[in-house]
């Protein structure tokens, strides 16, 4: 069995390709999700988070966001620890799934290509893709630029990936799924 990762920048339409693989039957996981499921049900990562962070990194039973966040943007040095933490449980979890599809933001970021065979890119345009973000997340344009910033380069994860979907709004999406479908197999 195959497992296809899917990946693209902020606002590309990588959760729009996968609920159009769910009307084929296709599951996809999430990682954003079920990252936040593990380290709220995980007892290992909980554990692992509370020696890193401390014992503020949870309310209760939630996580503290602004503690976990101040923590990550103090340095590269605490986003790396976490991710060394977060990103093995995902990986376990997601090969336990059974699920062949997954969707990373951060796919080549946190190299979890190595936890697939094929890789796809969803693409859009900058324009488009400001657009989505502005819309769906009710922020400026100027945020929503500030958060492609961060990111990976578009241009650089359609550069590493077997395959490209282009999410313009005109290109005709249901047979770039369906051929990439037809490739796969």
């Amino acid at each position: 069995m195959k497992r296809i990762g899917i990946t693209g920048g902020i606002g590309t339409g990588k959760s729009f390709l996968s609920r159009l693989l769910a009307l084929r039957g296709i599951k996809v996981y999430d990682c954003d999700d079920n990252a936040k499921r593990l380290m709220l049900s995980d007892r290992i990562v909980r554990d692992s988070l509370i020696k890193l962070i401390g014992a503020d990194a949870y309310s209760g039973v939630q996580l503290n966001k602004p503690v976990i966040s101040q923590f990550l943007l103090d340095s590269e040095e605490n986003k790396n620890a976490v991710n060394a933490i977060v990103h093995p449980a995902v990986i376990r979890d997601f090969h336990d799934s059974g699920l062949q599809w997954m969707e990373s933001a951060i796919l080549f970021e946190a190299n979890l290509q190595y936890s697939v065979d094929v890789t796809v890119c969803v693409s859009a345009p900058e324009k488009v893709r400001i657009e989505r973000i502005v819309q769906r997340d009710k922020v400026t344009e100027e945020r929503a630029r500030q958060w492609i910033d961060t990111q990976m380069k578009q241009e650089r994860k359609e550069e590493m990936s077997d395959f490209v979907i282009v999410n313009d709004g005109t290109s005709p999406l249901e047979e770039q799924v369906d051929m990439l479908l037809k490739s796969l197999q």
